[in-house]
């Protein structure tokens, strides 16, 4: 079960090396896929050069203009994102799928309830179609023009911004057919709002053995798309049954951490801010605690493998409940790392 998300800006801007050490960070939070928007031939040669950059696998996401997607076939781009009924004719079509299937490149077929055709736009607004069905159509649609020129290497995704719609068309697609899907919501809104949708959504469908692949969408950066990924196949993975637990990581930092009160002595929120990103690259499978109250912090995480707290200007650096350091809390970030590198 691999976690994705998107770039979020245009290539034409980036500068390569930032763009590729970026690229490289996010690997080590174990995001698995990175999709890059391709509007035109100018950012194909950028997606190209990066392609050759990087060891991420990089996917293609391209609309209306098939040229694109041949282009960044000429690169080791790993995957193209293609809707084939908005990128032309017959032939481009064929020109595509023959040039992906000679490099043995896999298509997503992406289908989005923002943008079904136009006749099952207006079913579902005049009401004698579902959104979810008309999702699940509107790939069906997709999938015979693949199927036409038998190309099989493909998966499909089919978001909607509804939890409800989303779920149905999911479930409604993996009675029908065995082909990997990509769920998510999409277009779930800003960072708590998108969590709480995506969560709502994937819980159920993994749950059901559904989908092989997953993004969180949120309006807000790739670094926290991972970490909710991350923490949704996690938290998958503790309540699937023995047979479905191998398709969830059994790996990965666990990060519990206090969210403040009366009795706080401690900045939980600044220094989970700080550790949060090196915290998730580390391929450890250990509890991390950060905690607020030097009273009951070392006790209501004796189960971490390392914890911090702190009151007034101490700062408790403790082990499976038992203070290891006491230092100022000027110093808590280099006890801890030094406490971490010892783990």
């Amino acid at each position: 079960m691999a976690v994705q998300t998107m770039w979020k800006g245009r290539l034409s801007f980036v500068d390569l090396d930032e763009t590729a050490a970026r690229v490289a960070r996010l690997k080590k939070m174990n995001c698995a896929v990175l999709r890059f928007a391709v509007p035109d031939l100018a950012a194909a040669e950028v997606l190209g050069k990066l392609s050759g950059m990087v060891s991420m696998p990089l996917v293609a996401d391209i609309h209306f203009d098939y040229k694109i997607a041949l282009r960044c076939l000429d690169f080791p781009i790993a995957k193209i994102r293609l809707n084939p009924g908005n990128i032309g004719g017959r032939e481009k079509v064929e020109a595509v799928l023959s040039k992906a299937a000679s490099l043995s490149r896999p298509i997503r077929i992406g289908v989005n309830g923002g943008s079904l055709p136009q006749d099952l736009d207006r079913r579902v607004d005049d009401g004698s179609l579902e959104s979810a069905e008309a999702l699940v159509l509107a790939a069906e649609r997709e999938m015979a023009i693949f199927d036409e020129f038998g190309f099989k290497d493909y998966l499909v995704s089919m978001k909607a911004s509804s939890v409800a719609d989303t779920i149905k068309a999911n479930r409604i697609f993996a009675r029908r057919y065995d082909v990997p899907l990509h769920v998510g919501v999409t277009e779930a809104g800003p960072l708590i709002a998108g969590v709480a949708r995506n969560t709502v959504a994937l819980m159920t469908l993994l749950s059901e053995g559904i989908g092989d692949t997953i993004r969180v969408s949120l309006s807000d950066n790739m670094e926290n798309e991972i970490i909710a990924g991350r923490e949704i196949l996690m938290a998958a993975a503790g309540v699937a049954g023995s047979e479905a637990r191998g398709r969830f990581p059994d790996r990965g930092v666990t990060i519990i951490s206090c969210p403040l009160c009366g009795r706080g002595g401690f900045d939980t929120h600044g220094f989970t801010a700080r550790w949060q990103e090196r915290l998730y690259a580390m391929d450890e499978n250990i509890t991390v605690a950060i905690m607020g109250c030097a009273v009951n912090g070392p006790g209501e995480a004796r189960h971490a493998d390392i914890g911090v707290t702190g009151a007034g200007d101490k700062a408790l650096i403790f082990r499976k409940g038992q203070v290891i350091r006491t230092i100022d809390v000027s110093e808590a970030d280099t006890a801890f790392g030094e406490e971490l590198d010892s783990i």
